[in-house]
């Protein structure tokens, strides 16, 4: 199974690991038929995991690989895509934010974000629905880049399929409890389980239609590749800054929430760097 995968364009590749990824927040959707609502201690734990996950991936499976991806054409001033594309990312998820209604989970559906004419009439499901399937955006490119850089010869072809199977596991690991900390809210709002659990699975349907996005788009222009991959790591810093760990420290369990962002951090750099 796995010499098929390798035998696959970096395409197909990118959009398995999307569905996988895809496939860990539908598993993470499933707690609701096992519980009715989410200790909050837990959830703020879950959300400082997976930001520790997304800074650390950010760093070793998307800056550096541009940094050294930009040595060959730009010298001295490698650093110069990298950082282009890192604020280009960062602009991008805040014009979405801009323009989507969304809103952030533990905030009242008085404090929705995005464009006012869009938020009125969308239930509080929908707009909390809204916001995970952005921060789902930067993960699916991610993976794309990822696997789309596998067509480089710059870098050696099994470190880097490698460095992008560990990007895919360590995105699915915090797509688990992203899934649950999406589902059991709803559920805890007084809805089925069934439509709280489809409203987490679907929030990442989109990460396979990003991840294909990105892999084409890096195939289609190798000279943008350094600042792709900078440009998915700049958009994935700011879901981490704008979204979890400000909600993650919002209630008072700040020590458990940066706790387990550090191990998040320390499981997807073991995850990059033995991989990688």
């Amino acid at each position: 199974m796995f010499e098929y995968f390798l035998s696959l364009s970096p395409i197909w590749q990118a959009f398995l690991a999307g569905l996988f990824t895809w496939g860990c927040t539908i598993l993470g959707s499933s707690f609701v038929y096992f519980f009715r609502s989410v200790n909050r201690k837990l959830l703020d734990s879950m959300m400082g995991f997976a930001a520790g996950v997304m800074i650390a991936a950010s760093f070793w499976s998307l800056l550096s690989p541009s940094l050294d991806y930009a040595e060959a054409d730009y010298g001295e001033l490698a650093w110069l895509p990298a950082a282009t594309g890192f604020l280009a990312g960062g602009a991008f998820i805040r014009l979405i934010d801009y323009i989507v209604p969304h809103l952030h989970l533990s905030k009242p559906i008085e404090q929705a974000e995005g464009n006012k004419q869009l938020t009125k009439g969308l239930s509080k499901t929908t707009l909390l629905f809204l916001a995970i399937t952005i921060h789902n955006i930067p993960e699916g490119l991610a993976i794309g880049v990822t696997f789309g850089a596998l067509a480089s010869q710059i870098a050696s072809a099994d470190a880097s399929i490698m460095g992008a199977i560990g990007l895919a596991i360590g995105i699915g690991l915090q797509n688990i409890p992203e899934g649950s900390s999406l589902a059991l809210p709803i559920r805890a709002e007084g809805y089925s389980r069934k439509k709280a659990f489809w409203y987490g699975a679907m929030s990442a349907a989109v990460e396979p239609i990003a991840a294909v996005i990105g892999a084409i788009f890096v195939l289609s222009m190798t000279a943008i590749l350094p600042y792709a991959l900078a440009f998915a790591a700049g958009a994935m810093i700011f879901v981490v800054v704008e979204e979890l760990i400000p909600e993650s420290q919002s209630n008072g369990h700040t020590d458990i929430a940066t706790l387990s962002l550090m191990l998040g951090f320390v499981v997807m750099m073991i995850l990059d760097v033995a991989l990688g």
